[in-house]
Order: C-alpha cells, then structure tokens, then sequence
C-alpha cells in the first residue's frame, strides 16, 4: 500500500508540473489522466478537452507562472497538494489541490480550494 501511495504522489506532482510550470495541459492529460477527468473548480469546465483549453490559456495569459509544491500528502485514492502558485502581474496564490486517481493510478477527479497571499498578515506565520 506504502509503495501504491508513494507512486498516486508521485503521479500527481508529475502531473501538476508538467501542465503548470512546463506549460503542457495536453501532455499532462496524455501522460496521466485517466478515462475521465471530473472538475469541480467552478472556474473550469468540466472534462479533459476543457482543462487544457483553460491550461493553455494561462499559460498565453500569464507566461512565466510558476507552483511550488509545500506539502503532498497521500491517503486511500487521494493525493492532496499545498502549493505556492506565482501568477507574474497578478497576486501570489496558497492553494489546496485534491486529486482522486482510479485503480490504474490515473487522476480523474480534482477539486481545489485557493486563497490570495496578503501583503500583510495579522500573525508571524506563513501561509506555508
């Protein structure tokens, strides 16, 4: 089981760099998406098509954005991702990605929760 969850993380962080900070949603589908890809961001449409349409339009719309991953956990079917998105000309971004992947160890479902970094805080503590 140990190995089965090391290998969903290492999947999805493959996943998440190669259509975020390399800029390549269709390979990254081709490389890991399963059957399906069920989206639950209400910003993007629903399907495999459509996340490589919004992908590739970040990416004409903010070139140079850039995630850094803080944390990757992994439990059961899921691989949940804390990271640190770069989007240059617009805010800095703390986001929690959560990614289900079938019986093959392919991603089929996501949901994210996203939160703008303030210039200010009212504690010490990081968002990381």
């Amino acid at each position: 089981m140990r190995s089965r969850l090391e290998q969903n993380k290492r999947t999805v962080v493959a996943f998440y760099d190669l259509m975020f900070n390399r800029c390549e949603p269709a390979e990254a589908v081709r490389q890991y998406v399963g059957e399906v890809y069920i989206q639950h961001n209400p910003m993007v449409a629903d399907g495999k098509d459509a996340f490589i349409e919004y992908f590739m339009r970040m990416a004409r719309e903010y070139p140079g954005k850039r995630v850094e991953f803080k944390r990757v956990i992994a439990e059961g079917d899921y691989v949940v991702l804390h990271c640190h998105q770069q989007w240059p000309g617009d805010s800095d971004w703390a986001g929690i990605d959560i990614f289900r992947l079938d019986q093959q160890g392919r991603i089929v479902e996501h949901w994210d929760v996203l939160q703008r970094i303030p210039e200010q805080a009212a504690n010490q503590n990081t968002m990381f």
